[in-house]
């Protein structure tokens, strides 16, 4: 089977942050798998197939005045992935006990060792919405929970509960390339109580949790927010993230038609993890 065909975007961003966060969030929303953070914006790739004219239309941060962003395109040569996320790939630490890494980089001396290969998947911590959901997991008590991963991407998340004590986990992505990503992370960090599966909130069926963790974009957890309240167990609890401080009131209000109160809140930048309980 031939290798796919790529069109690569320059971005150039004028202020970069958080502009350049936000933008790498509405493309991977719009289908482009592969980003590269540099001095001048961002570098975006997606497939050909996946490609038209029209691309960039949804994104909204193109129309915004706070910032300027210019861009160019076009289709590149064959590129060794694998060989381009690890030049661009550091470590983060995640308030001094949780480190995510790639498996080439030295082993920490934080609590918690989360050893991530992301390949094209969404997760590896260093965007804002998975490193507030990661304070959310090390804030909360997750011992012998059942917890979902809805949106699971590299399946970080559904890794770090099962190493802070949950016992059932579920990690569930509509993209085949993030599934086959999770079960390849779950086989790497030695966890043994995460399933992993391909699909939608259609799978929840008759299903329920302790914890719910939607790390997804705000039009699917406006959809999906009433299956997750039926899946909570009592006084479960629902995190919220991938979406912007402006779009809170809406998830709120979408959370509360649903028997689901809001708790808290961390932010960053722009993006905002929420935590609600089912009562």
């Amino acid at each position: 089977m031939a290798n796919p065909i790529y069109i690569g975007y320059e971005f150039k961003v004028n202020p970069l942050q958080p502009a350049s966060e936000i933008l790498i969030a509405e493309l991977g929303n719009a289908g482009f798998e592969s980003f590269v953070e540099h001095s001048e914006g961002v570098t975006a790739y997606i497939q050909k197939d996946d490609w038209n004219a029209f691309i960039l239309e949804d994104i909204q941060i193109l129309k915004s005045d706070e910032f300027n962003i210019s861009y160019e395109f076009n289709e590149i040569e064959q590129t060794n992935w694998n060989e381009e996320w690890e030049k661009n790939f550091k470590p983060i630490v995640v308030d001094d006990l949780v480190m995510v890494r790639a498996p080439f980089h030295d082993k920490p001396n934080t609590k918690y060792d989360l050893v991530i290969e992301p390949k094209m998947s969404f997760g590896t911590g260093h965007h804002e919405t998975t490193h507030m959901m990661i304070q959310h997991i090390l804030k909360n008590d997750f011992v012998n929970k059942s917890v979902l991963d809805m949106g699971c991407g590299t399946g970080v998340l559904a890794i770090l509960a099962e190493k802070v004590g949950a016992t059932k986990l579920d990690a569930i992505d509509i993209d085949n390339w993030c599934y086959l990503n999770s079960l390849e992370n779950v086989e790497r960090n030695d966890c043994q109580n995460i399933s992993v599966y391909e699909g939608d909130a259609s799978l929840l069926k008759n299903k329920k949790y302790d914890i719910i963790i939607a790390n997804i974009n705000r039009n699917i957890l406006l959809t999906d927010i009433p299956t997750y309240a039926n899946c909570l167990n009592e006084n479960g609890k629902l995190f919220l993230s991938g979406f912007y401080e402006d779009d809170l009131s809406i998830i709120k209000e979408k959370c509360f038609e649903n028997r689901l109160t809001f708790q808290n809140k961390t932010l960053r930048n722009k993006w905002v993890g929420a935590c609600f309980a089912f009562e």
